[in-house]
């Protein structure tokens, strides 16, 4: 399956002597796109394999995780129950686009409070849903698990051992950490987290082999799923500029702190660069949803 790396040409890179490419991960599948598609790929096997016949998964509102599982699991013929953070939402999924879809797929809800929704790690907490929904196989939030960094050591082929520097923005950690893993040891890997807070790193350390990495915290915009209106401008232009879609919470915030450091003079002149797509953009409709509310400016769909 080959994924095309797409040129940026913009003129601070031209100015500073940099080259920047997309991997673009997010036209893998048109609806299990990114790196949802590599996480999924190796535990949908798995789940075949000893014969569960039910996937259940945690996630909010707008999870790139849940819609692309809903999708995945109606392709695969395996029943989908998505764990799904927020009671209120038990009588508003049908206005949300990302749980109307995984709905349309095929996907059972339980709505959980937010408390609750801390306990979804809890052994005890995984032990009485598998008794309410017998012979499942439990992927974690994020799907961030042992299988998904198997599949998201993939995204890096033989064509990408020019770049100096290997970019991904973080979620759970899951796919930086297959990344890292096969990463040649000359490249930097770089990771741009969506969410506030130094745990990450030790996430990350559970399924990374290698230490050629750092996080760069400075671009996560307040927090996972916040956005201001610098960074929606940023987006829209971005798109202008290249043709790339960004989505607002991942790859938007990677490849807004990309282009800062680069103005920064973070990389020498020549630095080669791979930004890696991991998709996400079914977010936009949902996120803009939000904006309308905050009379904020809508990111071009």
């Amino acid at each position: 399956m080959k994924v095309l790396n797409q040129q940026v040409r913009l003129p601070i890179l031209s100015e500073k002597k940099i080259s920047l490419c997309i991997k673009r991960e997010d036209t893998l599948h048109p609806f299990i796109s990114g790196n949802k598609f590599r996480k999924l790929k190796y535990n949908l096997l798995h789940a075949k394999e000893i014969k569960a016949t039910t996937l259940l998964t945690f996630g909010g509102a707008y999870s790139n995780h849940i819609a692309a599982t809903a999708y995945a699991g109606k392709e695969n013929g395996i029943k989908t129950v998505g764990v799904i953070r927020g009671e209120e939402l038990v009588s508003k999924w049908q206005h949300n686009p990302t749980l109307a879809f995984a709905k349309e797929n095929g996907m059972e809800f339980k709505f959980i409070s937010r408390e609750a929704y801390r306990q979804k790690n809890n052994s005890e907490f995984l032990t009485n849903l598998q008794l309410e929904f017998p012979n499942s196989f439990v992927l974690p939030e994020g799907g961030a698990n042992d299988l998904a960094v198997k599949g998201c050591e993939e995204i890096l082929t033989e064509r990408d051992a020019d770049f100096n520097v290997v970019c991904s923005a973080v979620g759970t950690g899951g796919t930086i950490a297959g990344i890292i893993n096969s990463a040649n040891k000359n490249q930097l890997v770089l990771g741009f987290p969506a969410l506030k807070g130094d745990f990450l790193k030790e996430d990350i350390c559970k399924f990374a082999n290698n230490t050629n990495w750092e996080l760069i915290n400075s671009y996560n915009f307040g927090g996972y799923a916040k956005v201001t209106s610098e960074l929606i401008n940023f987006i829209n232009s971005f798109k202008n500029e290249t043709s790339i879609p960004l989505d607002p919470v991942y790859t938007g915030k990677m490849v807004y702190g990309i282009l800062d450091l680069v103005r920064k003079n973070y990389f020498a002149p020549g630095t080669k660069i791979v930004a890696i797509h991991t998709g996400g953009l079914q977010g936009i409709k949902g996120m803009n949803s939000l904006l309308l509310k905050k009379k904020l400016p809508l990111i071009n769909e």
